[in-house]
């Protein structure tokens, strides 16, 4: 990947200065979601769960809504945002007059896509620290995960992108797929508690599993070997799908 570093760097800056326009009106209601969801369901569905994997229920659920305000932060970004800048206002047709190159392109939405994800994650980690839910100092660990959950969904965001044609679609990517991931990847009950082997299998290949099995570790301070095994499957499906959507972007920029 031929990538220019300043050039990656004033994509980002233009989507942040955009961003400084709106993000009154854009960072409330995703980040309240994850608020509302740990207060319906630690107060609430709490109330009546004693205990859920040795400590109460809020306590359980509170790192991975934390992922969940990463990946909704990065996912909203990386998809309506980048097609109506690749569609209807041809913001990336403006910037190939300039030296920046499709490959710059990619990489800056990819950052743009990390930092939102960084901002959501890290203000809702704030949130949680702040009712006493993050176990300090190993809670801290939880904080460069935000970042890298929001690589992930930045790459099948832009993966997904890329390849529709009508914006109705997006629909079907919110609905069919981050909510399943929402409620079927650790954050509400203990999948090996409640799946078989073969459906455990099943649901390892679910993105949002790897960075909520992640962050629950550094809550809890206890490290095992599947830690290894949730960053490569994070890093490599991020690298995977970024290298994918070269190609596409290019040919989607440059025809």
């Amino acid at each position: 990947m031929s990538v220019s570093v300043p050039h990656a760097l004033a994509v980002l800056r233009r989507n942040a200065a955009m961003y400084a326009r709106t993000w009154k009106t854009s960072l409330l209601p995703n980040f309240f979601e994850p608020v509302l969801y740990l207060a319906a369901m630690g107060v609430g569905v709490g109330s009546y769960i004693t205990e859920m994997a040795g400590m109460s229920y809020v306590e359980y659920i509170a790192p991975g809504l934390v992922m969940v305000a990463a990946m909704q932060g990065a996912s909203f970004e990386v998809t309506y945002n980048i097609y109506v800048r690749l569609t209807y206002e041809k913001a990336y047709d403006a910037m190939l007059t300039t030296p920046i190159e499709p490959d710059d392109v990619l990489v800056g939405e990819a950052l743009w896509g990390v930092t939102r994800a960084s901002i959501y994650g890290g203000a809702f980690f704030l949130v949680v620290a702040a009712f006493g839910l993050a176990p300090m100092p190993h809670a801290l660990l939880a904080i460069p995960l935000v970042p890298l959950a929001g690589l992930l969904f930045s790459a099948i965001g832009m993966a997904y992108s890329l390849r529709v044609y009508t914006i109705d679609l997006f629909s079907f990517y919110f609905t069919l797929f981050l909510t399943p991931l929402f409620l079927f990847s650790g954050v509400f009950f203990p999948l090996e508690e409640r799946l078989s082997s073969g459906w455990m299998m099943v649901a390892e290949v679910l993105p949002l599993l790897h960075p909520v099995r992640l962050a629950r570790a550094a809550f809890s301070g206890e490290f095992s070997l599947q830690v290894l095994w949730d960053l490569a499957y994070t890093f490599g499906l991020s690298t995977v799908l970024l290298l994918s959507s070269r190609r596409i972007i290019s040919r989607r920029l440059t025809t």
